[in-house]
């Protein structure tokens, strides 16, 4: 279990009156564990913390269920637990100073994390990003819809009018797509929409969205989710 780094291990003992565990939790499930004030996520918005993430919900991220058991986190490309908590924080929460081993919070969630562990050693996830975007063959539109129910609603709201979404920054779909030919002339919105699941933020057209890996949602989802929509 690994915060620091290789072999250390911290030791918190609580926050006030509130066992460290259980204020970690209340961080882990609160947006406000970023002081920004344009971040909606939690922690508990893109990960489940059991093993078996609850029905009907498609996480972006992967269970964290263990996850202060493992050797490394993002495909191996962190290997401090701290380090992947940060890169969340600061790249998804818009968190602008990164936690700290120090940080009365940074230790309450470690303590939390610990706590949904259960076992002494568990093994790396899978994170398997899309590096070269495609086409991918379209499904069915019932199965689209619980797609769209399961792993979009949460956030983007009810499909075209936005009905119940997390943040009005959230884009309202299918309709964000009308921007698209003006944004990215003669590029197929499908193609476009793609993009953006899978490279999230980092594509660079607003907002703080994860990106899905494919062991998060799978190009068959994806392809049932574009019919849908209608892409």
């Amino acid at each position: 279990m690994r915060w620091l780094g290789l072999g250390a291990v911290l030791l918190a003992a609580g926050c006030g009156p509130t066992p460290a565990a259980e204020y970690g939790e209340e961080l882990f499930r609160d947006a406000a564990l970023s002081e920004s004030q344009y971040n909606s996520f939690s922690c508990a918005t893109c990960h489940a913390t059991t093993a078996t993430p609850p029905a009907g919900k498609v996480y972006v991220g992967l269970s964290l269920h263990n996850v202060a058991s493992r050797p490394h986190w993002f495909g191996g490309y962190e290997t401090r637990l701290l380090d992947a908590v940060n890169f969340c924080y600061t790249a998804f929460m818009r968190g602008v100073t990164p936690l700290t081993p120090e940080d009365p919070k940074s230790r309450a969630l470690y303590e939390y994390l610990v706590s949904i562990s259960p076992e002494a050693q568990a093994p790396a996830q899978p994170f398997t990003l899309v590096k070269n975007i495609s086409d991918v063959p379209r499904g069915s539109a019932s199965e689209g819809e619980r797609v769209y129910e399961a792993a979009c609603q949460d956030c983007h709201g009810e499909p075209h009018t936005g009905k119940g979404r997390l943040t009005e920054l959230a884009s309202i779909l299918p309709e964000v797509a009308n921007d698209y030919g003006t944004i990215f002339p003669g590029v197929p919105a499908g193609l476009v929409f793609i993009e953006k699941v899978r490279h999230g933020r980092f594509f660079g057209v607003g907002g703080n969205m994860p990106p899905y890996s494919q062991e998060a949602l799978s190009d068959q989802e994806l392809g049932a989710l574009l019919e849908f929509l209608d892409l």
